[in-house]
């Protein structure tokens, strides 16, 4: 059965790979172009962190559980990944090596220490000294003591030491290069229109004679390194221990992760090589990928912005819903549903609302979930006011969101110290959904109102992914919101008993397949007797093997199915299908997140928005929410945007049973779906 789904793990490579394209394409922006790389940098760390030590560790499972899994043999599936992950190298190489073409075009240059001016020589000799030299602690190797520990996100220089007179003998150190105190970047004084921009790294090896200077050696060489570890921590059953405390011991577990790749500079001293390896304990087995000089690459998301004259590919500056400019959101919700399309539609009527809920006397209690929060949370500080102003407050942090457990125990903590209830969830599910109910009171009748998103509450992340959130007063949505949290106040509830008389809300992990599944039937069963069938389904990944086998039963029976998948795509089209599904996925300047389910039903055209996409993790492991949109207005602008996504020719690739990841091309004119969906909604908006 393996051969009707391409395994997960490959099909994120070919995700990852689009990332890449991105970058390549020279018809996009220099500064974005970089922003790109530093991406896919960025990404293939997590893939290494999280699904290449989880492969590892499935090697010990039985074949039964591979299989279901993994849709293949690990032991295959990591000798692809290792065959891809270094010809993907190549091209990121390549890429970089022509966009340092395009920069010095541009007069743009990354110094290094031999091609520093006197000027400049001076400016670093006093910036190592003012700044870096104290964040610079050099560790001594010897092949007696024990390897000291290195953090997985961490860039470190291998550096040689050997004095001139004794030619053979060297010695080693390891210096962990202080991005996280001084940032990545330094821009260098310049003359005339030039820019010039030095590593951090290459400061530190400019300086190595200064810095080793009480051991008497004249001879240095320094070449970046770095490793990920294995990112996955084990909860434990002891029910002594709180879930915060297990979180707390979890991330310091991760310190002791097994290394899963070694990434260095090909120009590596051998002998510094060789010992690090050796010290790694890693084997032939293990992924140890030589790479050019620069790693650490995710940190050129943020380079400086130094460019001229780039033209911006997308209007960048998002605008006020027109509900919104004359009313307070409050007010609005109470006559009808609005629907949010990030980042084109600004946040601000999200913590507009909170805050007006936070001020409005009449308002006694707020619930809201929350996975991933900006940094500055405005949402944090919305509720903490309310708190303030005498309401109740109920946050449910998700302290398992995985690579932000740190940041949401600090969130927790906070919150509680200002009077917060905060909730934790269930012990073996992660709240994923994206909820928000507001309750006031009102002449003795309660009145509700909230939101339901796709995506994270974040002021942040909303500039830059494509996410929908519906604001809603619906009597029936609200009371499904308070069932949901009911449940989490009590984690002991059986889910299925909790939430069965959900009327609005399809939830995980009780009734979102279910119920997704009969839609699908439905559509088979009209396609079957001739009638129209159609299914469209938006979502990040496609995984689940029950719903891409309905959907195969579906597309066989001749119902039409366009998919959006923008990263993981297990689906393969088989040869019986009556209809060949029409899947692509579209990466461009806005991450393209939102998750969209759509069934034509008979003309009544079913539309949901949803938090999960279609992955067993999702459905059978997480509390997730989907709602169907009502109000025919948003009906059809959902279903508008989705038909606008369908048409791009210049940002969507067919997702093909070999994953070759070609562009869509036509003989229409250009139609990139982002940046008609700006002007699609900037049009509605006035």
């Amino acid at each position: 059965m393996s051969q009707h789904f391409n395994p997960r793990d490959v099909t994120w490579l070919a995700f990852n790979e689009r990332v890449l394209q991105e970058a390549m394409d020279e018809s996009v922006p220099l500064q974005l172009r970089i922003r790109f790389l530093g991406i896919f940098s960025n990404n293939l760390d997590e893939f290494f962190r999280v699904r290449v030590a989880g492969l590892k560790r499935a090697m010990d499972f039985k074949q039964k559980i591979i299989s279901e899994s993994f849709f293949q043999e690990p032991s295959k599936i990591l000798s692809k990944i290792n065959t891809i992950v270094l010809d993907q190298q190549q091209n990121f190489s390549k890429t970089w090596e022509k966009i340092q073409e395009e920069m010095a075009a541009q007069k743009i240059f990354i110094k290094v220490a031999k091609n520093l001016s006197p000027l400049q020589e001076q400016f670093i000799l006093r910036y190592f000294d003012e700044d870096v030299e104290s964040n610079v602690i050099p560790i001594l190797l010897h092949e007696n003591t024990q390897m000291p520990y290195l953090r997985d996100k961490s860039l470190y220089l291998g550096v040689t030491m050997k004095k001139k007179s004794t030619e053979n003998h060297k010695n080693f150190a390891i210096i962990e290069v202080p991005s996280r105190a001084l940032g990545r970047f330094v821009i260098l004084p310049s003359e005339g229109e030039e820019k010039n921009v030095m590593l951090v790294e290459d400061v530190i090896i400019y300086n190595l004679p200064h810095i080793f200077s009480y051991f008497g050696y004249d001879d240095f060489s320094a070449h970046a390194f770095k490793i990920t570890k294995d990112a996955e921590f084990d909860l434990d059953n002891d029910i002594k221990t709180t879930l915060a405390a297990k979180i707390e011991q979890g991330i310091k577990s991760r310190r002791k992760g097994k290394p899963t790749r070694l990434v260095f500079d090909r120009e590596i001293d051998k002998d510094f090589l060789e010992f690090l390896i050796k010290k790694l304990n890693l084997t032939k087995k293990d992924s140890i990928i030589p790479g050019d000089k620069i790693h650490n690459f995710k940190h050129f998301m943020d380079f400086p912005d130094v460019f001229k004259n780039e033209k911006k590919p997308i209007e960048r500056t998002s605008f006020l819903h027109s509900k919104f400019k004359k009313n307070r959101v409050m007010d609005v919700l109470l006559k009808e549903d609005v629907l949010l399309t990030f980042p084109y539609h600004s946040f601000v009527p999200v913590i507009d609302l909170l805050r007006e809920a936070a001020m409005d006397p009449e308002v006694k209690s707020i619930a809201i979930t929350a996975y991933r929060l900006a940094s500055n949370s405005k949402i944090i500080n919305a509720l903490i006011n309310a708190v303030r102003n005498g309401k109740e407050v109920t946050v449910m942090i998700e302290l398992r969101a995985r690579f932000d457990e740190e940041a949401n125990l600090m969130w927790k903590e906070r919150l509680e110290l200002e009077g917060v209830k905060v909730l934790l969830g269930i012990p073996d599910k992660k709240v994923h959904a994206k909820l928000c109910v507001i309750k006031k009171r009102v002449q003795n009748k309660t009145i509700q109102f909230g939101f339901v998103s796709t995506g994270n509450f974040n002021e942040k992340t909303a500039k830059i992914y494509s996410d929908h959130l519906l604001m809603t007063s619906d009597r029936k949505i609200m009371a499904d919101i308070n069932k949901v949290f009911n449940l989490l106040k009590k984690p002991k509830l059986n889910p299925e008993i909790a939430l069965k008389s959900c009327q609005e809300l399809l939830v995980c992990p009780t009734f979102m397949r279910k119920k997704f599944l009969e839609k699908i039937d439905f559509e088979i069963n009209e396609a079957k007797s001739g009638r129209k069938a159609e299914i469209i389904v938006k979502v990040n990944s496609l995984s689940d093997r029950d719903l891409i086998t309905k959907l195969y039963d579906a597309a066989a029976a001749g119902v039409v199915i366009k998919m959006i998948v923008r990263g993981i795509y297990c689906a393969i089209n088989q040869e019986n299908f009556k209809e060949k599904m029409n899947s692509i996925s579209i990466v461009d300047e806005y991450l393209e997140h939102a998750r969209v389910i759509y069934f034509y039903n008979k003309g009544a055209e079913d539309i949901y928005i949803s938090s999960a996409d279609f992955m067993t993790r999702n459905l059978d492991y997480r509390i997730e929410a989907a709602v169907k949109i009502k109000q025919k207005n948003l009906k059809k602008e959902l279903k508008d945007i989705l038909e606008i996504q369908l048409k791009d020719n210049v940002k969507a690739r067919i997702l093909d049973n070999k994953l070759k990841n070609k562009y869509v091309q036509n003989d229409l004119p250009n139609f990139r779906s982002q940046i008609e969906t700006y002007h699609y909604l900037k049009n509605k908006n006035i």
